[in-house]
């Protein structure tokens, strides 16, 4: 597929920046009126990374608060929602959608897209655009998004470990990190990704599950848990 301008461009924003910018090449790049990128697993769970205007925040917090919306649906089932007219979409998420359509910042809210971010079988986040018209976004921009929304699954990561770059084995010595290194080349196998990006996950990985990066990498190494492969996920009923 021949790639756009403007997603060129956004996909070099993304990989060269980050932080509270990193929905803005979204909203940029695509007919839509704003963006968000938010983490819906782990200890950051509720945490809006990134947003364009506070209608985009104020999405969140209503999908936050309600445990239901187009980013929980992308999320739980690892693919994108696609809603071009909220309202007629309220069956799916009924309190999501009596608020957006009675809250003044959100009622003007028409159209709604929300994609994974998900690395592996590491769950991030979503990422949600929205737009203020019904027009749909068409399939091969939609192809485009997702693409995004991988890369900027890797700089959530990354903004997540930022302050937690710290040993996660407890700050225990004295014993081997072979099986730190081993399982970092099984990553890199899994996913065909840099030795950096997989200690990245390694690390990520444990922040997000509350155990140490020692712990993490057995599993690897005894092959309870492949990177390649989503695991411990329930698809929802749309919600």
């Amino acid at each position: 597929m021949k790639q756009r301008k403007a997603f060129r461009d956004a996909r070099d924003a993304i990989i060269d920046g980050g932080g509270a910018a990193l929905a803005n090449p979204f909203a940029s790049a695509f007919p839509v009126t704003g963006a968000a990128v938010s983490v819906l697993s782990g200890p950051a769970i509720g945490l809006t990374v990134s947003s364009t205007d506070p209608v985009a925040d104020r999405l969140d917090e209503l999908q936050f608060d309600l445990g239901e919306g187009p980013c929980w649906s992308a999320f739980h089932r690892r693919s994108p929602i696609v809603c071009p007219d909220i309202r007629a979409e309220g069956a799916l998420w009924p309190a999501f959608t009596a608020a957006v359509v009675g809250d003044p910042a959100t009622m003007k809210v028409s159209a709604m897209y929300a994609f994974p971010l998900t690395i592996g079988s590491l769950d991030i986040g979503a990422l949600d655009l929205y737009a203020v018209d019904t027009t749909p976004m068409e399939a091969p921009l939609v192809a485009e998004a997702a693409m995004l929304a991988d890369l900027a699954a890797w700089q959530v990561l990354r903004v997540l470990l930022a302050d937690h770059d710290k040993d996660y084995d407890g700050g225990s010595l004295g014993y081997s990190r072979r099986e730190v290194h081993q399982a970092t080349g099984m990553i890199i196998a899994q996913l065909d990704v840099s030795a950096d990006d997989a200690a990245l996950l390694l690390r990520a990985h444990a922040f997000s599950s509350g155990r140490t990066v020692r712990e993490i990498a057995r599993d690897v190494v005894d092959r309870r848990l492949d990177f390649a492969t989503p695991v411990g996920k329930e698809v929802d009923d749309g919600r």
